[in-house]
């Protein structure tokens, strides 16, 4: 399949922007069938307020300081430290550093 750089207009913001035959290539190869409507600044803002990983432009996936915490202690080393959900007890919740170790292993 060929693609060619199409331009679009951004719906948040109104500026045209390009998006490539890469980014179509890409779109294509994950299974979207729509195209962006937000131009990339537009769609990196949506993101960073909603605080998700949505979205095809990768990276990121902290939280946004508008999401509720709750306080744990690490199952692994036993510090204190924040989840964004309610534990309840029934598994294991780990800090940052132990999480990862324990992902890495998966």
């Amino acid at each position: 399949m060929s693609f060619q750089d199409k331009s679009i207009q951004c719906s948040d913001c109104g500026i045209t922007f390009t998006f490539t035959s890469g980014e179509q290539e890409f779109f294509s190869s994950k299974g979207y069938t729509n195209e962006p409507k937000r131009c990339p600044s537009c769609r990196q803002a949506k993101k960073s307020e909603s605080g998700g990983n949505s979205g095809y432009s990768g990276g990121g996936g902290g939280y946004s300081s508008s999401r509720q915490m709750f306080p744990a202690t690490c199952a692994q080393c036993g510090k204190d430290t924040e989840v964004p959900f309610q534990p309840r007890g029934d598994k294991p919740v780990y800090c940052r550093d132990c999480f990862r170790k324990v992902a890495a292993r998966r």
